[in-house]
């Protein structure tokens, strides 16, 4: 199975964290969210679409695929934890632990991951629940495309 560079990751976070929140999703929103010019947004989109992560339907809404929008839950729910844990473990505030982790989660090996997630189910971790951050409930709207908006 390919590889998917780190700004395709990025691109499927942001376009799966924009449908939850808005639920309609253009490249415009991806533009203005990730800071990117719309040329470099277009270009993304088109590889990701070649690629089979997403699509866009008629009225130019970006809509993740079965197997983007798997890539894009992979990708936050690795930020999420790498968040938790470098604010454990690190003692860092959660704009830097968020920063790190946006670079971490790209790199890290599966093995180092499945250490990071069975610690954060730890004890320790339910011991000290109260100081790490509360991630936005991103399960209100369902993702277009999704089996739950079917």
């Amino acid at each position: 199975m390919f590889d998917m560079y780190e700004s395709g990751e990025d691109y499927l976070e942001t376009i799966y964290l924009l449908s939850k929140k808005n639920g309609v999703v253009h490249s415009i929103d991806v533009a203005r969210d990730l800071g990117f010019s719309r040329p470099s947004v277009s270009r993304a989109v088109g590889i990701l679409k070649n690629d089979g992560y997403l699509i866009m339907n008629e009225d130019s809404e970006l809509i993740l695929t079965e197997k983007g929008l798997k890539k894009a839950i992979e990708v936050f729910d690795k930020h999420k934890a790498l968040t938790s844990f470098l604010m454990l473990t690190a003692g860092v505030n959660e704009d830097i632990a968020e920063t790190d982790a946006c670079r971490i989660e790209h790199i890290i090996s599966p093995e180092t991951y499945e250490g990071i997630k069975k610690f954060m189910r730890s004890d320790v971790v339910r011991k000290n629940a109260e100081k790490l951050p509360k991630f936005i409930d991103y399960e209100s709207k369902p993702v277009r495309g999704s089996k739950k908006e079917q």
